[in-house]
């Protein structure tokens, strides 16, 4: 799956029409772009903004497929926020979703996708 406006063919994806999310935790991948990338963590930043897709479509495909141009990337968080508008809604992701439990059993894939890739570009 692919938000509208990410500006490139993804041989084989539809574009989101505001599937249930029931509907997207079927979908296999979804690919998006970032806001901001930050070199320091490894972080991807999305204000949800064209090509970047509504919350609920990064979180709940398998695999999330994240384009970050090299000019969105900055050193650290602070600059991050200083590029960021703190009136939209963000999603930073700093790799995929896991957690453990009391017995340190790791879970991957609970609060969000289970494999995240970053595909820096040149612009």
């Amino acid at each position: 799956m692919v938000p509208p406006g990410l500006g490139l063919e993804v041989p084989g994806a539809r574009v989101d029409n505001g599937l249930s999310p029931a509907e997207l935790d079927r979908i296999e991948a979804v690919v998006t772009r970032a806001s901001v990338g930050i070199a320091e963590t490894g972080t991807v930043v999305l204000d949800h903004g064209p090509g970047q897709g509504r919350r609920a479509v990064t979180l709940l495909p398998d695999l999330h497929v994240c384009i970050v141009g090299e000019v969105q990337v900055v050193a650290d968080a602070g600059d991050a926020l200083a590029r960021l508008d703190p009136e939209r809604p963000q999603t930073w992701v700093s790799g995929p979703s896991a957690t453990s439990d009391i017995e340190l059993s790791r879970v991957e894939g609970v609060h969000g996708p289970r494999r995240l890739h970053v595909v820096l570009v040149r612009d």
